[in-house]
């Protein structure tokens, strides 16, 4: 992924104020999995919505067929980035964006009672509604029933409504995705995410990004520290 920057007119207007997009570098991704890591507020959801809005997917979620704004809210980056693509198309798409994954519940519950509809949306996600089950069973329903493989998946902060336990689950899932020829871009703060074997792990900072292993990110680092030393950190952090 490359950076249209001569069609920059300035960088001083929101999102090109972005460290990531002032200091940009080519993105190579990952033929596997591609993690996208950083602070809170330096641009991972707004990069990763870019790249998937340039990529043909609805801002707000879904496949590439779904079509609907309940908050036009996202920025125009994507008409700034330039993707290449190779000459195997995926066959499956998805954007999982959990800040916005009720709207696409939603949209789904809406396409199932219009009478003039092909058919029953939500028999994709196993036939249980959305908005029937919790925020962590719904995310559960798109990885095990509605990603079919051969898929090019696009998610934002997946970890959001899953417990340690089911994110486990979630790299099961996701190397038998993997297996079956799938490629995911993932926005993420979940070291447990991060420490999948086959990833390329790209950390946003304010001198823009960086290729990190795993044991060299941030997250690493404090979770680290948390769990073998929390009594000293404690003492730092209520002193």
């Amino acid at each position: 992924m490359q950076l249209k920057r001569e069609l920059i007119e300035s960088f001083e207007v929101f999102p090109f104020t972005l460290p990531v997009i002032q200091h940009f570098q080519d993105i190579v991704f990952h033929p596997n999995v591609t993690m996208i890591i950083g602070e809170n507020g330096m641009g991972k959801s707004t990069l990763l919505e870019g790249i998937a809005v340039s990529l043909g997917f609805n801002p707000e979620g879904g496949s590439k067929n779904f079509n609907f704004s309940s908050y036009d809210s996202h920025t125009n980056l994507d008409a700034y980035l330039r993707i290449a693509k190779g000459p195997y198309r995926p066959k499956d798409h998805f954007f999982l964006r959990a800040e916005s994954f009720y709207n696409v519940a939603t949209y789904v519950e809406d396409i199932d009672q219009d009478p003039s509809g092909g058919g029953r949306v939500v028999d994709s996600f196993g036939g249980t509604s959305l908005h029937q089950q919790s925020h962590g069973e719904s995310f559960f329903a798109a990885f095990n029933e509605r990603f079919r493989g051969n898929g090019l998946y696009v998610l934002d902060e997946p970890e959001a409504a899953l417990s340690p336990l089911r994110q486990l689950s979630l790299l099961s899932r996701l190397d038998e995705l993997v297996h079956q020829g799938s490629q995911f871009v993932i926005a993420t703060h979940s070291p447990m995410l991060m420490a999948y074997p086959h990833v390329r792990i790209l950390e946003l900072s304010e001198d823009g990004l960086q290729e990190k292993a795993l044991e060299e990110t941030s997250h690493y680092t404090v979770m680290k520290q948390f769990f073998e030393d929390r009594g000293r950190l404690f003492y730092h952090l209520f002193r």
